[in-house]
């Protein structure tokens, strides 16, 4: 028997997103956030939700454009303190020591050390409740070159992390189940 917890902001996997974005001094900042993912197939689209709170929020709409940068699990502390400390009284990158990049077809910065990222023109915005929904047209994906297999990006070699947002933990991603689109087959006539 399932028994009922409430509404809350629970789903599973939930990634873990570092945004990228320049401020108006163009300066560069990065900000953890889980709560987004691929919203549109044509034109390719990710959307994410941020508070108006954070420093991210008011760089997107200024410069209508940020990144989504996918870190590896080694980056596991550099992802959390993206997450805890605001761009407004620090500078993340010099903290952590990671690597700015102006990106080639959007106004924002991507993190060089990061394997995978998404270079996004913000193409709507959405106010709901608290958060602001941010939607983002997929201008280009950077990968890492020595982490495609076949031309495309290794899920096992890239090593993403995905937040729990019950226990406030960060995870792995585990095995391979099967293919998709493929293991449904024996349910069709």
């Amino acid at each position: 028997m399932k028994k009922s917890i409430g509404a809350n902001t629970i789903v599973y996997p939930t990634p873990v997103f570092i945004i990228g974005t320049y401020d108006e001094n163009n300066k560069p900042n990065a900000m953890n956030a889980a709560w987004g993912g691929i919203s549109c197939s044509v034109p390719p689209c990710v959307s994410i939700s941020l508070r108006e709170a954070t420093y991210t929020h008011g760089n997107i709409l200024n410069k209508k454009a940020f990144t989504v940068n996918i870190p590896s699990e080694k980056y596991i502390k550099e992802a959390d303190y993206f997450g805890i400390a605001s761009g407004k009284n620090e500078d993340k990158f010099e903290a952590t020591g990671l690597t700015p990049i102006k990106s080639e077809k959007v106004d924002a910065p991507y993190i060089d050390e990061f394997p995978f990222v998404l270079e996004c023109e913000l193409v709507n915005v959405t106010e709901l409740g608290l958060h602001t929904h941010f939607t983002g047209e997929i201008k280009d994906i950077k990968v890492d070159e020595n982490l495609l297999k076949d031309g495309k990006p290794d899920i096992n070699q890239i090593k993403p992390m995905l937040y729990d947002p019950s226990f406030r933990t960060y995870h792995g991603i585990g095995k391979l189940l099967g293919k998709a689109f493929l293991e449904g087959k024996s349910f069709i006539k």
